[in-house]
């Protein structure tokens, strides 16, 4: 059986985070750090909450595989500038 979310895989979850200094609810872009049997392990950049409004302190948030909640990520990979 092959996994649908795989470790290094960008994301999208639709989670309550901060944009700007508003809590919004909407979809962001992480990183998949970790696949178990039921659950995917999300890694993100910005400050993310719990359903309850809790700030999650690692920034991970775990989402059941089955969710639709979860979906690849959109966005095309920016590529860094190299430095001169």
């Amino acid at each position: 059986l092959s996994e649908a979310f795989q470790v290094g895989d960008r994301v999208e979850v639709y989670c309550d985070h901060e944009r700007g200094n508003e809590r919004v609810r909407d979809w962001l872009e992480g990183v998949v750090v970790q696949v178990d049997p039921k659950m995917i392990a999300v890694q993100f950049r910005e400050s993310v909450y719990l359903t309850d409004g809790w700030m999650v302190p690692d920034h991970v948030l775990w989402c059941p595989k089955s969710s639709s909640q979860i979906r690849p990520s959109k966005r095309k990979a920016r590529h860094r500038p190299r430095a001169k």
